[in-house]
């Protein structure tokens, strides 16, 4: 196995390619193929190799340094001793199975069984209510909502610096989803435009209007436009009034005002979105996971919380048996062939 740095220009690629092909047994390496020998070597584990896939995309230094803390092995060591802890809990309880009727063995787990198999609990769930890595890959999904004719649109092009959406005075001029994907503050934020909420018995427009509500559920931050009294959802959003140049003083319940044609309050505004988002990203240090982890993990999980509810041995050593496989599945030690053809796959040559 060798990998080549030439200089110059392609044609000395070309050429040096052109001639490795006459040797015969010698072929160009497969996307990824170097990573998956390491993996395949246990040279690294999959949370590793997925750190090292993230850190090649990266486009923020958000993005960057999550995938490194990813590709360090961090979430590797974690449940590494998590696994440690499972198998001597698993160690106990089949001991406890086997031998039970011998003077060495006890009839009943130690007091501490139970104790610690609760604290591996907490842990699995605490990084499970962790903010998805997803967050720092496709951005903070901020949906503008409100009535027609208020400002989304504008409001948009104005955090999004471009004219990412079309604007008019005619109310209903947005029709369909509008995203902008950009960075505020150095983070990763999804903008979506939607279309004004209303009745209406315009067929197209009706159908804008039911997008507009689907997006406002899978919305990290809303930015509501609309009456306070009317904002469908308190906790997830923020209570904007818009072109502020144009009344005297903001209506009641309202955060904050801004006017995205002087640029009044679109500091307080921009401000506010940057707080905002270090609760909902990870931070720099911690262990971020995915959908695949945070699927395994929680199935884990409910298979820890079974251990923990049953009285039943037998049923128990099962649970953490079934746990410890989910466990090997976050880092790449059983029935993971199908995705490691998917995540080489979208590696750089070679790499």
């Amino acid at each position: 196995m060798a990998e080549l740095h030439l200089h110059g220009g392609r044609a000395v690629v070309a050429g040096v390619l052109e001639a490795f092909s006459t040797i015969e047994g010698l072929r160009p390496a497969e996307a990824g193929e170097f990573t998956r020998r390491a993996f395949e070597n246990g040279r690294i584990d999959l949370t590793e190799a997925e750190g090292l896939a993230d850190l090649l995309t990266a486009e923020t230094q958000s993005q960057r340094r999550a995938s490194l803390t990813m590709a360090g092995g961090a979430l590797g060591r974690r449940v590494s001793g998590w696994q440690t802890q499972l198998l001597r809990l698993s160690a106990e309880l089949e001991a406890l199975l086997d031998f039970s009727d011998e003077g060495d063995v006890g009839d009943e787990l130690p007091a501490s069984w139970r104790g610690s198999l609760g604290q591996l609990v907490d842990e699995i769930g605490s990084i499970l209510r962790s903010p998805p890595i997803e967050r720092l890959r496709d951005g903070i999904r901020v949906v503008i909502a409100g009535p027609p004719n208020a400002g989304k649109s504008s409001l948009l092009n104005s955090l999004a610096g471009r004219r990412a959406a079309i604007t008019s005075a005619i109310a209903g001029t947005t029709r369909d989803i509008v995203e902008a994907p950009t960075a505020i503050g150095g983070q990763p934020f999804l903008l979506v435009d939607t279309a004004g909420l209303r009745e209406s018995q315009d067929e197209i427009e009706a159908e804008g209007v039911e997008r507009a509500r689907q997006s406002l559920d899978a919305a990290d931050l809303i930015l509501w436009l609309g009456a306070p009294s009317e904002c469908p959802d308190r906790e997830r959003s923020l209570v904007v009034q818009s072109k502020i140049d144009l009344v005297d003083t903001p209506d009641p319940g309202v955060e904050i005002a801004v006017s995205s044609e002087t640029g009044q309050g679109m500091d307080a505004l921009v401000s506010t979105l940057i707080e905002r988002a270090k609760s909902l990203l990870p931070q720099e240090g911690d262990v971020a996971i995915n959908a695949r982890h945070r699927a395994a993990l929680g199935a884990a999980l409910r298979h820890l919380e079974e251990a923990g509810a049953t009285t039943d041995h037998l049923i128990a050593a099962e649970a953490l048996r079934l746990a410890r496989v989910e466990l090997d599945r976050v880092t790449g030690r059983a029935g993971v062939e199908h995705m490691l053809d998917a995540l080489f796959g979208g590696f750089c040559i070679g790499k």
